[in-house]
């Protein structure tokens, strides 16, 4: 019953799989007979799979040059990574802005992940301009084993100038950034004493001239790292930017609209992922350097790029 509930809310089947393990779980805690094997269960879930297929939605993926069949080689389009770090401003925020982005591709880490990452967990590599970023926890390692990811030049120097601008030494890298505002006032000349009507509050101050005051913005760093939530936002504002800036010219307003409804802050990890596989990375290398304990997922997340590039996509090509 609960989980026709959940699939008449409109549940994927792979959250009611969620729920079936959590109720398990829960069963075994309270060393209560688990009712989740039962031939019922089962057969429930095939029906849903069976009527709103077993596919889970993905992200619109992020990759570094775009939609691009060589990485290396072509030149970035559309909607790339590439363009956005380039169009973050030079700002607190969008030095913040260009070093969370950059960090996330290189690494492809999950928003929990991301916002995980301080100070201490950034260590030398042997390239010189580069460094090994610690991830200490992750969503597949519960146990705190551990894993290393690497961070490139371009990362480590966005993190340089994003640390060095916001005084940060330790603690959480990437932090909140609240704008304050304040618009230009023009000059005020004082007024003759004798100007001020009785009916006014007295005060001698109105008789002093008052400066102009130019425009300016003030900015409060934070002490605590991103809420996980915040770094989907983020990814869609830096895309809005870029786009009004002029730095996406081959997207039009109603492409970025539907582009913008899939970017999530699993979209730098799909991207990373497509890359890797674009580059000729091999399966076992890619689910290494995303640390993946499955392949399932790092295949899954390539199957678009995989039908056009796959066999039947390079015969296509060739014949036209």
């Amino acid at each position: 019953d609960y989980l026709d509930s959940r699939a008449g809310k409109g549940s994927r089947p792979a959250s009611l799989s969620r729920y079936k393990a959590s109720i398990a779980k829960i069963h075994q805690l309270l060393e209560l007979k688990d009712p989740t094997p039962a031939p019922l269960v089962k057969l429930r879930l095939q029906a849903v799979r069976r009527e709103k297929g077993a596919a889970q939605k993905q992200a619109r993926p992020l990759r570094f040059k775009g939609p691009v069949r060589d990485v290396e080689r072509d030149k970035a389009r559309g909607l790339n990574v590439r363009a956005l770090l380039e169009s973050c401003g030079n700002d607190l925020p969008g030095l913040r802005d260009r070093a969370l982005l950059s960090a996330a591709y290189d690494t492809g880490l999950r928003a929990s992940e991301l916002v995980a990452v301080a100070i201490e967990h950034i260590e030398e590599a042997i390239d010189p301009e580069a460094r090994l970023l610690q991830i200490l926890r992750s969503k597949g390692d519960q146990d705190g084993e551990g894993a290393t990811a690497y961070l490139s030049p371009r990362t480590v120097s966005a993190i340089a100038a994003w640390t060095e601008a916001a005084g940060i030494t330790a603690g959480p890298l990437f932090r909140r950034v609240q704008v304050r505002r304040y618009k230009a006032r023009a000059a005020v000349r004082g007024r003759p004493i004798d100007s001020i009507s009785g009916r006014e509050t007295w005060d001698l101050r109105k008789t002093l001239p008052r400066p102009a005051v130019k425009a300016r913005v003030e900015y409060d760093i934070g002490t605590v790292a991103l809420h996980p939530g915040s770094i989907g936002p983020i990814f869609r504002s830096i895309i809005q930017r870029a786009f009004d800036r002029g730095a996406l010219p081959d997207l039009t307003a109603e492409d970025l609209a539907r582009l913008l409804k899939g970017i999530s802050a699993h979209s730098t990890r799909i991207g990373l992922n497509q890359d890797l596989f674009a580059s000729g990375e091999d399966l076992a290398g890619i689910m290494d350097a995303l640390r993946w304990k499955s392949p399932r997922m790092p295949l899954a997340y390539n199957r678009n790029l995989a039908a056009e590039q796959g066999a039947a996509g390079r015969l296509m090509a060739k014949i036209g």
